[in-house]
C-alpha cells in the first residue's frame, strides 16, 4: 500500500498540542455562570440572591441573570466561590450546603478542569415556596398586567364607538334616502 506524498508531507507539518505554547484562562463570569446554571437543579434552593439591592432590582425588572449572588475568585488551577442564597422553609440547610458543594465541584471540574477549593454560602433568607412565588412578581410584571388590561378596555371601547357610529351612519343614510327627490320622472 503506497501513501500519497501530500499526505506524508502534511503529517510532518502537524504539531502535537502539547508542543504549542499558550495558556487557558477563565473570566470570573464564566465560572459564575457555570455555578449559577448548576444550582438551578437543586431542590430546596429558592434562589441565589445578590442581597438587598439585588432583590430591589429584581422586583423592578425581570432578571434571568444566573450569576446574581455568585462571586468567584479564579486562579490558574483553583477556584473559590461565595454565594448568597434564599432557602425554602423546612429544608435541612446543612444537607443542602453539602449537595451544593458537591454539584459545584463536579460541574466546575468537568467543564474547566479547575479545582474548587472553597465554597462559602451565606443564607440571606428563608421563605415558603408560596411566599417566594408571591414575592417574585416584579413591578415589570405588574405594569405589563395593567398595560394588557388597559389595552383590552381600549379595544372594547373602540368597538363600541365603531358600532355606534355605524348605527348612526345607517340612520342618516336611511333618512337621506327617504327625503331625497327622485332624479327622474
Amino acid at each position: 500500500m503506497m501513501m500519497d506524498t501530500n499526505a506524508m508531507n502534511h503529517k510532518k507539518d502537524l504539531v502535537a498540542p502539547k508542543d504549542i505554547k499558550g495558556e487557558l484562562t477563565y473570566d470570573d463570569k464564566v465560572i459564575e455562570k457555570i455555578v449559577g446554571i448548576a444550582l438551578e437543579k437543586v431542590d430546596g434552593l429558592l434562589t441565589v440572591d445578590g442581597g438587598f439591592f439585588s432583590s430591589i432590582a429584581d422586583k423592578l425588572v425581570n432578571n434571568d441573570d444566573v450569576t446574581s449572588g455568585v462571586d468567584v475568585e479564579v486562579g490558574k488551577k483553583q477556584v473559590a466561590i461565595d454565594l448568597n442564597i434564599v432557602v425554602e422553609y423546612g429544608i435541612d440547610i446543612a444537607n443542602l450546603y453539602d449537595k451544593m458543594k458537591k454539584l459545584i465541584t463536579e460541574e466546575v471540574k468537568k467543564m474547566t478542569g479547575l479545582d474548587v477549593i472553597e465554597v462559602n454560602v451565606n443564607v440571606t433568607d428563608i421563605k415558603t415556596k408560596e411566599q417566594y412565588d408571591k414575592d417574585s412578581v416584579t413591578l415589570q410584571d405588574r405594569v405589563s398586567d395593567v398595560a394588557s388590561s388597559t389595552s383590552k378596555f381600549t379595544s372594547k371601547q373602540t368597538e363600541k364607538a365603531k358600532e355606534a357610529i355605524g348605527k348612526g351612519t345607517s340612520k342618516v343614510q336611511d333618512s337621506m334616502k327617504n327625503n331625497a327627490e327622485p332624479r327622474v320622472e
